[in-house]
């Protein structure tokens, strides 16, 4: 999937222009000054991962942070943000370095790490990552972030849902093209 980098104002597609997409980038790639939000203007689903923060004002979204930014045990809370919210506007931010890829190859730093607390045995931490992982673990941030956009696209018609890509170096988001 192309990425285009948002490096310019001039970057940002004109079909997002005077919508929330283009605040979004405007915030987080520009440091443009806040605006004041009475309501949420988009739904941001990103990673839960720690490294990476958002610059955006208050109220300006609803924020649903998941591994892989996977909605697909989140559709409760996605219909909550349009049916009460309002909203017209998706997107889902994958990441560079995500831990959700190849999440197997970290089954035992997994287990190693939950096992230390007194009441989790090796066996019951294998069990538990044998059982959740597989829901869990993307083959590729990019891939998957714009197939989650084309299911929830599919299922919420008449949203606008986009995908983007943060750069952990930058702090910097860049539009997938699909």
């Amino acid at each position: 999937m192309p990425i285009i980098r948002i490096n310019e104002q001039s970057d940002i597609p004109k079909k997002y222009i005077n919508t929330p997409i283009e605040s979004l980038l405007q915030y987080q790639n520009f440091a443009a000054p806040f605006k004041k939000y009475e309501m949420a203007e988009l739904l941001v689903a990103m990673c839960m991962d720690n490294r990476k923060q958002l610059r955006i004002p208050e109220n300006f979204a609803y924020i649903i942070r998941t591994g892989g930014a996977n909605l697909r045990y989140s559709e409760f809370k996605v219909s909550y943000a349009i049916a009460l919210g309002k909203l017209n506007y998706i997107v889902l931010i994958a990441h560079d370095n995500c831990g959700m890829v190849n999440l197997a190859s970290r089954m035992t730093e997994f287990i190693d790490g939950l096992s230390r607390l007194e009441n989790w045995s090796k066996e019951k931490a294998k069990e538990h990552f044998y059982n959740y992982a597989p829901m869990h673990e993307i083959e590729n941030e990019i891939e998957f972030v714009v197939s989650e956009s084309r299911r929830l696209a599919e299922k919420y018609k008449g949203i606008t849902v986009i995908s983007l890509y943060y750069t952990l170096d930058d702090n910097k988001l860049s539009l997938i093209v699909d």
